[in-house]
């Protein structure tokens, strides 16, 4: 029997992939100086599946555990980093200093459904990783339809 696919994937492709285009089209503005100063920066996604699991790796470099959030809910994985940088130069008075707030934000849609209840993660070398336990769905569990 053939897998039954998502009605929605093209959809969702979709919106990934102008979601991305918005980012560019948002970096573009930021350096030309018309953004603010809070800068997104987009992160690499890479989605593993496993036979009982999903593990997705994420590269988040320069950010620390506390400054990242996960979330998971209806077949959505939601991450969320943000952090403050501070670059000072000169040792007594400010000749120059530059605050800045940077954050990023990714949304991505799973391919089926999932255990939030006994995900995890671990953030290691500027890397997260999500394991996401797979529902039991056992193709063993169906059950035979008399046509009437």
């Amino acid at each position: 029997m053939m897998p039954r696919t998502n009605p929605f994937d093209d959809f969702e492709e979709l919106f990934e992939r102008m979601s991305r285009q918005f980012d560019e089209m948002g970096r573009q503005f930021d350096r030309s100086g018309m953004l603010p100063s809070t800068r997104m920066h987009e992160m690499a996604v890479d989605i593993a599946d496993h036979d009982d699991e999903l593990v997705v790796s994420v590269d988040l470099p320069g950010y620390e555990k506390e400054d990242i959030s996960l979330s998971v809910a209806n077949r959505t994985l939601t991450i969320d980093a943000k952090r403050e940088l501070t670059d000072e130069h000169a040792d007594s008075e400010y000749l120059h200093r530059e605050r800045r707030h940077e954050s990023t934000h990714r949304t991505i849609r799973l391919p089926e459904e999932v255990d939030a209840e006994n995900t995890s993660a671990t953030y290691r070398n500027g890397v997260l990783t999500v394991m996401l336990p797979k529902l039991d769905a056992d193709p063993d569990d169906s059950r035979r339809i008399d046509i009437k």
